[in-house]
């Protein structure tokens, strides 16, 4: 579904929002610091002021008091235009650095004397990558992988990719992305071998200047599938033994390493559980393999059917999980996606993040859209997030991080679509500071990309981007239909999708239960699948009743009638046709603003004409969608 497939790192949309170069270099005065990395730190902070600032003198210092957690603190004179950039850390005064520069792209002026200080709000804030060392990326849209493996020596890689790899550094420093996940969940054993880790130094090496730490996927079944030992038990000694050399053989390499990120027992992969041990025994021996050197298990909740077959696929994480609350080590973190079925379009919130109480815990988000139209729709995520975030507030929640799925790959302007990349950068806006919202994302994110228009384009821009995710589920899924896209690629629609050789939880049959009666899965306690039952009160009780429960999680829990009256008097098939034609208006809309002359002298020529090609696309797609949606579900009240 790539709309672009050059490598490149020049080119429109290559450095993303990343600012400007000044005509003029800035003057920046910085502290001097022994410690090696420290000092590239600082160093880089300086080049990036001395760059792209447009004021007065500016001033790296370095601080004793504040909190010790990489936040900055920024005060700006409106007499000289000089500015001074506070913290306790070398990684706080590069994130200040591009903090300053995101001001001067986005406010209003520079006419009053300001100070203000930020922090991260949340420890880890983490890409997972989905790549693999062929360079195919899983769920990616634009292009292949960004790590060329083949390039990479273990003394070096090559002059192009290191550019590359240094846009990919500053951009994820610029939002405050701290860690990166390199390969794919669904890890090959090789990731482990030392070529591998070799080469993943190298990368680790170019990275670590910018505050962002490497992690690996790990594949359970590695000592096995290499062939080093005669089972992948985590009970047996011999294989805890080899996760022990390994890890040091890593740490040896890479001193600051994160850990691993594990997807076990899930979709086919190895686990604990085919040896009839739990996630906790697989979890905790790898935990004891990285103890030693600070490092962490990240433990994904992603798994079904394993040992819950039968039951509602979007019970089965809280099924497994809950009866291992508290029984993992202190440095094993559960990840679990932010609705419990797959990143669609629209879920409730997982009810996981009700039910482990004793285990610290990691939200996963998909930047990459998968389930959105990929690379071909324009759909700004943040609303999305923040939807989740109202429900579980990652801050109150405790929650030790937030991962996002990439949406990266080795296109020019790296995620495909032009506006894909906001996705990328509300997601490192977000993981620093979940109090922002969606608006402000998106008036930074179009102001370093395209630059000043006049307000009034500026905002008609703004709203289209707030309002695309919703126009996406209105006409891809609303009322809480979910999962009826195509088979194995999820693009487009497929509500009548069976395949008797296939789980049922994999046809999209399954999840809406059309039948002459009406639409949607019952899952409530009193007649249905009992799912409401997982979630804390008032949500409990809010989904249970039909009556109370949100219209837009309406046939996610509940078999309705096709002559059901909604709030606004009309039935489900009157509100299900309004929605799916509203989603279709809404993307004409969008592309008649794209098309106006004030839209056309805002934005790069090159981008104008993609965007505008993509808009039609994603027309075509919702009227596909509409269309095949409508028929088919039409077909059952016909009886």
């Amino acid at each position: 579904m790539s709309s672009e497939t050059s490598v490149g790192n020049d080119g429109v949309g290559a450095t993303l929002w990343l600012p400007r170069k000044a005509s003029v270099p800035a003057r920046v005065v910085g502290p001097k610091v022994a410690d090696r990395t420290a000092a590239a730190t600082v160093a880089i902070a300086g080049r990036e002021l001395q760059e792209s600032w447009q004021g007065g003198l500016v001033t790296l210092r370095l601080v004793s008091e504040g909190s010790d957690n990489d936040g900055y603190t920024i005060s700006y004179k409106e007499a000289d235009h000089s500015a001074v950039v506070s913290a306790r850390r070398p990684l706080g005064l590069l994130y200040g650095a591009y903090a300053l520069l995101r001001w001067q792209e986005t406010k209003e002026g520079y006419d009053r004397d300001t100070t203000w200080t930020s922090a991260p709000a949340l420890q880890r804030r983490m890409l997972n990558h989905w790549d693999n060392p062929d360079g195919s990326v899983e769920r990616g849209y634009a292009g292949k992988s960004i790590w060329k493996w083949e390039q990479i020596t273990k003394n070096g890689m090559t002059d192009s990719l290191r550019q590359r790899l240094t846009i990919y550094a500053r951009a994820n420093a610029s939002v405050g992305i701290n860690a990166t996940v390199v390969n794919n969940v669904n890890a090959s054993p090789m990731m482990v071998t030392r070529p591998y880790l070799e080469k993943l130094k190298v990368i680790a090496d170019l990275l670590r200047p910018y505050g962002i730490q490497v992690w690996l996927s790990i594949n359970f079944g590695s000592p096995l599938a290499l062939h080093e030992t005669r089972t992948a038990d985590p009970l047996d000694a011999s294989v805890h033994r080899w996760w022990q050399r390994k890890a040091r053989e890593i740490y040896k390499l890479i001193p600051d390493f994160g850990g691993f990120l594990v997807k076990a027992n899930s979709e086919g992969q190895p686990g604990p559980g085919d040896y009839h041990r739990s996630h906790a025994d697989g979890a905790n021996m790898l935990a004891d393999a990285l103890k030693p050197y600070g490092g962490t298990v990240i433990w994904r909740s992603f798994v079904y059917g394993a040992n819950h077959k039968g039951e509602d696929r979007v019970m089965q994480a809280v099924s497994e999980f809950k009866p291992m609350d508290g029984l993992f080590h202190d440095n094993v973190i559960l990840q679990s996606k932010n609705g419990p079925l797959d990143f669609q379009p629209r879920e409730p919130y997982a009810p996981i993040f009700d039910n482990m109480t004793k285990t610290p815990q990691m939200a996963e988000l998909q930047i990459t859209q998968e389930y959105t139209g990929q690379s071909l729709h324009l759909v700004y995520l943040a609303p999305m997030w923040k939807e989740f975030f109202s429900y579980v507030d990652p801050v109150k929640r405790g929650l030790k991080g937030i991962a996002g799925v990439a949406n990266t790959g080795d296109d020019t302007n790296w995620c495909g679509h032009p506006f894909s990349q906001s996705n990328w950068y509300a997601f490192g806006r977000l993981a620093w500071d979940p109090s922002l919202t969606s608006e402000q994302i998106a008036h930074e994110w179009l102001l370093q990309t395209f630059g000043r228009g006049d307000s009034v384009t500026v905002a008609a821009l703004e709203d289209m981007m707030l309002s695309s995710r919703e126009a996406c589920v209105d006409y891809m899924m609303p009322l809480g239909l979910h999962h009826i896209f195509a088979f194995d690629h999820h693009y487009g629609p497929e509500p009548d999708g069976y395949k008797a050789e296939y789980p049922l939880e994999w046809c999209p049959v399954y999840y809406h239960k059309a039948d002459r009666q009406g639409l949607g899965f019952d899952r409530t306690v009193a007649t249905g699948s009992g799912a409401t039952a997982q979630y804390r009160e008032p949500y409990r009780s809010l989904y249970e009743n039909v009556k109370t429960c949100p219209e837009q999680y309406l046939l996610w829990f509940h078999h309705v009638a096709w002559d059901y009256r909604l709030a606004n008097g009309r039935t489900l098939w009157q509100s299900l046709c309004d929605h799916y034609n509203a989603g279709v208006r809404r993307v004409a809309a969008y592309r008649v603003l794209w098309q106006s002359p004030a839209v056309r002298s805002y934005v790069d020529k090159a981008q104008w004409q993609q965007v505008d090609k993509l808009l039609g696309t994603q027309l075509d797609n919702a009227r596909q969608w509409q269309h095949t949606c409508l028929d088919y579900f039409n077909g059952f009240r016909s009886y």
